[in-house]
């Protein structure tokens, strides 16, 4: 806090839910920042694009996020319950239930994009934990991981060196 400066650290909650890189909580870690944009809403950058790191840790990384989207789903599903049940009411003898069934999957349709992009970036938090000490400059590979583009074939990039020696 040199120069008279505020520095902001978000919360982790914070980074999640406004899809952030975990380790720095600055970065984006999807290409586009809208969730509701279809065609590019799921494209996410390699790397950070403020501290470097890697947004895919290993191939089929995100295949775990089907956890945490039913997670999420399941935790939406109940709040909208305890919320219908408190301001509405839940009855057998009326068609309130299915009234709620009816606007739980409507809503559920509607912000799909962006529990698909919650789900990823939380299931990413798991895995890497934030640097507290991390700072824009600080780590010298960071410029360097930045400017690196990642090897698209590796296979090619094996036979082109073999070829060579």
């Amino acid at each position: 806090m040199s120069n008279g400066s505020k520095e902001i650290k978000h919360g982790l909650l914070w980074s999640v839910l406004n899809h952030k890189c975990p380790q720095c909580r600055e970065g984006n870690i999807f290409k586009d920042k809208g969730s509701f944009h279809l065609k590019t809403f799921m494209k996410m950058n390699d790397r950070c694009p403020v501290c470097g790191q890697m947004t895919e840790i290993e191939p089929g990384f995100y295949y775990g996020t089907g956890y945490v989207s039913y997670a999420i789903a399941v935790a939406f599903s109940v709040f909208t319950f305890a919320a219908w049940w408190v301001l509405i009411g839940i009855s057998v003898d009326d068609n309130r239930v299915f009234w709620w069934l009816g606007t739980n999957a409507f809503l559920m349709l509607v912000l799909q994009p962006y529990l698909m992009r919650l789900s990823r970036t939380a299931w990413l938090s798991i895995f890497v934990k934030f640097d507290k000490a991390w700072r824009p400059g600080k780590h010298k590979m960071a410029a360097v991981i930045r400017s690196a583009e990642p090897i698209k074939n590796s296979s090619n990039f094996c036979r082109t060196n073999k070829k060579q020696q």
